[in-house]
């Protein structure tokens, strides 16, 4: 009991995790009450269709009630695989529902030959089954949507309330091209800096007293801060935007048509978060049982610590964590007792570029078990204790000490979203020998915009290769 109580508190310290929000987990708007009324609407059809096949062909009558629901589970399966009940415009697509029922009769057919072989089965019945089916699931689409327009024109019905993120100069356009859609209402607007570090939470707050469903952000709006799509996704918001000068920019979008314009869309998912609190299980688990398993590898570094020099065994140093919040970050100690105050003697030497960080590559405050400790990254294995009290991840952007944090420029910052890791991209990517904080950067905000659990282990594989051939370590 103490132990799940433990791993519990443990997980819980990662709340505030910008991949892990607990302020909304369910996508807003109507749009499931829509899509349970199409299935419900195609269901009763097909079952029609199905009920009037019977008399027309007599080998249907031999089927059984299972059957008929079996094949019509087939065909309401098939429309949702094909997106013919997603929002927007994909559910009015005919062509797509008649290709996926055609589809799904194929399989019915093929269930029918291998466990019910049908005899004297002519060309015309099946050709006669088709039409009915399919000509009875388009029109009730068509009857469906023909009233939602009606509804949303006349009565504002089933509109959702949506926010508009642009610079002032393109407001006009971009409310024109969303004004031609019915099924919008525009609920408010506001500018850029509304997503700046200082400003975003209170725009979301507004967002949710609005009841805002939907939200189109122009490019210049969110370039170069890609990673708030979570914040929207993680508030039910489903996010639009409005290229300009596009480039690749995230995975599992969706292009859609606005009013004439086109807009790349990030799909918010019914439920989020599920990813990241398996990684955060993962990442207690297996720091618990790596600790457990090499407790003497920790004994013989220890010991081998205080024969080489004076000094404590471990290392702790003030990191920035998650949030701006510091934290102690265990380490093995590899240098002298007096580094810290050493480290200001030799500032002039830091080989990064603009100073951010400090590194040097022959640093003369290492000890000789040091240089061994670093040149296999072992120096890093007690932060596994940061990873099952809940301060780190096994994978995540690197902590960095107060004095490199406070010469940050405001985009920086997007490193402090998320938890820090023991090992990261930058650590995969050639680790010391990236003597370019920039670099560093554009590596973390790749991993945080592109983050799901395939990188995660990825990253966790590369990190076994880059220490076993001590790449970029000193």
């Amino acid at each position: 009991m103490n132990n799940q109580n433990l791993i519990s508190s443990n997980l819980s310290e990662a709340e505030l995790d910008l991949r892990a929000p607990t302020f909304a987990k369910v996508r807003k708007g109507g749009w499931w009450l829509r899509s349970m009324t199409l299935i419900l609407v195609d269901t009763i059809l097909l079952l029609i269709a199905w009920i009037l096949a019977e008399y027309r062909l007599p080998w249907v009558g031999q089927y059984e009630y299972s059957s008929i629901l079996i094949a019509v589970f087939i065909q309401i399966a098939s429309l949702y695989f094909q997106g013919n009940y997603e929002p927007g415009t994909k559910r009015a697509n005919y062509g797509n529902i008649i290709k996926t029922l055609f589809f799904a009769h194929c399989v019915i057919l093929m269930f029918s030959v291998l466990y019910q072989p049908i005899e004297d089965m002519r060309r015309s019945t099946l050709i006669f089954f088709l039409l009915m089916s399919t000509s009875l699931v388009c029109v009730g689409r068509l009857v469906i949507n023909i009233s939602i327009e009606h509804l949303r024109k006349k009565k504002k019905i089933g509109c959702n309330p949506v926010f508009i993120i642009c610079d002032s100069q393109d407001e006009e356009i971009v409310f024109s091209f969303i004004k031609k859609e019915n099924r919008y209402i525009i609920a408010g607007s506001n500018n850029t800096n509304c997503l700046d570090r200082n400003n975003r939470q209170k725009t979301l707050e507004t967002l949710n007293k609005l009841g805002v469903t939907e939200v189109f952000i122009s490019w210049s709006a969110i370039q170069n801060r890609m990673f708030l799509c979570w914040l929207f996704q993680a508030s039910g918001i489903t996010l639009h935007l409005l290229p300009v000068e596009l480039k690749a920019i995230y995975r599992d979008i969706e292009i859609h048509n606005v009013g004439g314009m086109t807009c790349l869309s990030f799909m918010c998912p019914v439920i989020i978060g599920q990813d990241f609190w398996i990684k955060r299980i993962f990442d207690v688990c297996f720091a618990t049982l790596f600790l457990i398993l090499t407790f003497p590898v920790y004994l013989a570094i220890a010991i081998a610590i205080k024969l080489d020099s004076p000094g404590s065994v471990f290392y702790r140093q003030t990191r920035i964590g998650l949030r701006g919040k510091q934290f102690k970050v265990w380490k093995f100690r590899t240098m002298r007792t007096d580094a810290d105050k050493l480290q200001k003697e030799l500032e002039a030497l830091n080989e990064v570029k603009d100073g951010i960080i400090f590194k040097i590559k022959d640093d003369p405050r290492i000890t000789r078990i040091g240089k061994f400790l670093r040149r296999y990254s072992l120096d890093e294995l007690p932060q596994l204790f940061n990873v099952v009290i809940g301060e780190m991840s096994l994978v995540g952007p690197r902590p960095l000490p107060t004095r490199d944090v406070d010469k940050f420029s405001e985009r920086h910052f997007i490193r402090q979203e998320v938890l820090p890791g023991v090992t990261g991209m930058w650590q995969v990517s050639g680790r010391s020998d990236i003597l370019d904080f920039e670099q560093i950067m554009k590596l973390d905000l790749r991993y945080i915009e592109n983050w799901s659990l395939w990188l995660d282990f990825q990253i966790l594989l590369k990190t076994v290769q880059v220490v076993l051939n001590k790449e970029g370590a000193y």
